[in-house]
């Protein structure tokens, strides 16, 4: 099965070549960056991670 990789809108944004992606197959977050491998979360982690992202947790 294939994996379908998306980059964070803010990616990039210094022009350095940074980025961050997620891929979604089936119960697992797949999580990567342009510096590491792929790490894998399940899919309540990943959503709870967006939850709290969006609350405002890390501001």
């Amino acid at each position: 099965m294939s994996v379908v990789w998306r980059k964070s809108s803010r990616s990039n944004s210094g022009g350095n070549g940074n980025c961050v992606e997620v891929a979604l197959n089936g119960s697992a977050a797949l999580l990567r960056d342009s510096k590491n491998t792929a790490s894998t979360v399940d899919v309540p982690g990943w959503t709870g991670f967006l939850d709290a992202v969006k609350r405002g947790d890390f501001d």
